[in-house]
């Protein structure tokens, strides 16, 4: 990923200047991570002790947050994240079919990413597109009335031209 940069977040210039934004406030933390997660595309586990020495928070509590939310991913995603939606009206829909065609075309199991980190995939339960289902998303971008078509054709434009 071209922002997997923390490899030393201890005196990293971005990691001090996301925490400099703030004060040292336990109630920043959300805010703090939400950065973190931004610019370096998950939040790595040195920025989590960075984090907690800055905020003097046990690095428990912060591990607890980031897993608590889903906004929030310890591995890095890839250029291309597909998320298939397995809510109710989208399972009932045939979502299970998309996710299986995904894990089928990119080698790769929910929660993974391509060994060259272009993409990655999750499978979650509601993207709040239910009269559209069966709903994925590419980077956030919804997909509706889905088919299996759909995603190979939305998978070779990414490995083509990008989405």
């Amino acid at each position: 990923m071209e922002n997997e940069r923390c490899e030393g977040c201890e005196g990293n210039s971005e990691m001090q200047d996301i925490l400099n934004k703030y004060i040292q406030d336990k109630s920043n933390l959300i805010q703090i991570l939400n950065e973190v997660q931004e610019y370096y595309g998950y939040v790595p586990e040195k920025a989590m002790l960075e984090i907690s020495k800055y905020l003097s928070i046990p690095m428990a509590e912060i591990y607890g947050v980031v897993t608590f939310y889903s906004r929030f991913t310890l591995k890095p995603k890839g250029k291309h994240h597909i998320a298939v939606c397995l809510g109710t009206a989208c399972f009932v829909k045939g979502s299970e079919k998309i996710l299986d065609r995904a894990k089928e075309r990119l080698g790769i199991d929910v929660g993974e990413t391509t060994a060259d980190g272009k993409f990655s995939l999750e499978a979650t339960r509601c993207v709040g597109a239910c009269g559209l289902a069966p709903v994925f998303t590419v980077n956030n971008e919804v997909y509706g009335k889905a088919t299996v078509k759909m995603l190979d054709e939305i998978i070779d434009k990414c490995m083509e031209e990008g989405c």
